[in-house]
């Protein structure tokens, strides 16, 4: 039997204190793991973003999932190519690295060329996010909103 190490990934803080997101993306994994005989040793979650090809230096829990998976000769499956990363060039090292990962949307057979694709559709989508939250800022800035932490910072964290 196949053995995984399962990877959950949200952006913001906001989405890890409300835990739907992770919550949505392990039951995917669970499901999938099931449907398809694959032991899911553990799930491993991170609240960091998944821009730039830096990833693994701001992602400690994801090269912990790395290093587990190499450990026990197993898979990294995530629910989306995006809970890995948004960047082609990461996702491209991964592959290139011999790095078994799943996505559990696009399935265990997904081909290099589909994971190249669906990487490039998350970098694109990552460059809309920005952009449409700069726009969604200058708006507000333009109705006189005052941006950033209203609190003080130690009382934020």
């Amino acid at each position: 039997m196949k053995k995984a190490i399962g990877y959950v990934r949200v952006s913001t803080s906001e989405q890890g204190r409300s835990g739907l997101g992770l919550k949505v993306q392990e039951s995917d994994i669970k499901e999938f793991c099931k449907n398809e005989g694959i032991e899911l040793i553990k799930i491993l979650s991170e609240v960091e973003s998944g821009k730039g090809f830096d990833a693994l230096e701001k992602r400690p829990v994801l090269s912990q999932a790395l290093n587990c998976a190499k450990k026990e000769s197993a898979y990294i499956i995530v629910n989306k190519l995006d809970r890995l990363g948004r960047d082609v060039a990461f996702i491209s090292s991964l592959m290139a690295n011999k790095t078994p990962f799943i996505a559990a949307q696009l399935g265990r057979d997904a081909d290099p060329f589909m994971l190249h694709l669906y990487a490039a559709l998350s970098e694109k989508e990552r460059e809309l996010i920005s952009t449409r939250t700069k726009a969604a800022l200058q708006i507000l800035k333009a109705r006189g909103v005052q941006l950033g932490n209203q609190t003080n910072l130690d009382e934020a964290r």
